[in-house]
């Protein structure tokens, strides 16, 4: 099914938010790392900058840098008033507003829109969506997965959870995910079930604290390594 656009809010996450989110050590960041879902983040411009290795897929890759440009203002006045009209769902120690929220969404996607016609050239920026990508076995090294799984367990089923996990750790031999609360900020359902068939299967499957936090209680990743 083709995304809409219209449907889209286009946020997107910097490489020190990444690093938070993740937990990413200097030594990961020397990885080879799939980005799934990542949007319009800043992430692999900056990594790609660096000399790093980092390729994003999302199908919001589809549409042209001005139709994302376009599609993030026609939203992000109306997120960040939901924002102000719920103030205790949301934890101010990474930005410290929601004006600073919003200034750092804006820095964010200029920093994208900046290298996104080259990086599709190059190939880093690829239009694709779990659960299916159309990159080899083992082809990189860590798959991260920002603001996706988990937080839409009201519209996407555990089926979908399972074999989007499975296919993160088919591309690579871990998988890290945040965050792993719903966009009611509840904990996912999901979590422990997937966690316990995970560690059946034989990988290794850790809950962690990181150093990031925005919906209240949204401070944990979820970590599967292969274990051979």
């Amino acid at each position: 099914m083709a995304m809409k656009l219209e449907k889209v809010v286009p946020f997107g996450r910097s490489l020190a938010e990444y690093k938070c989110m993740f937990a990413l050590s200097d030594e990961d960041l020397d990885r080879t790392i799939i980005g799934v879902a990542d949007g319009p983040a800043s992430f692999n411009a900056d990594m790609s900058e660096m000399g790093k290795a980092v390729v994003s897929v999302d199908p919001l890759y589809a549409f042209r840098a001005e139709e994302i440009e376009r599609q993030f203002h026609a939203v992000v006045d109306r997120i960040i008033a939901q924002v102000k009209a719920t103030p205790d769902d949301w934890v101010w120690s990474n930005h410290r507003s929601p004006e600073h929220l919003k200034e750092n969404r804006e820095n964010v996607l200029r920093r994208f829109l900046t290298d996104f016609e080259i990086g599709k050239t190059e190939g880093r920026y690829v239009v694709g969506e779990l659960p299916r990508i159309d990159f080899g076995s083992s082809d990189f090294q860590l798959a991260l997965c920002s603001h996706f799984l988990f937080l839409y367990s009201g519209h996407l089923t555990y089926e979908f959870h399972r074999a989007s996990v499975l296919e993160m750790l088919r591309l690579a031999p871990e998988a890290r995910i945040f965050p792993l609360l719903t966009l009611m900020r509840d904990p996912s359902p999901y979590v422990q079930p997937l966690v316990d068939e995970l560690r059946a299967e034989g990988f290794k499957v850790t809950v962690e604290k990181v150093g990031y936090e925005l919906q209240r209680g949204g401070n944990e990743m979820l970590r599967i390594r292969k274990t051979t």
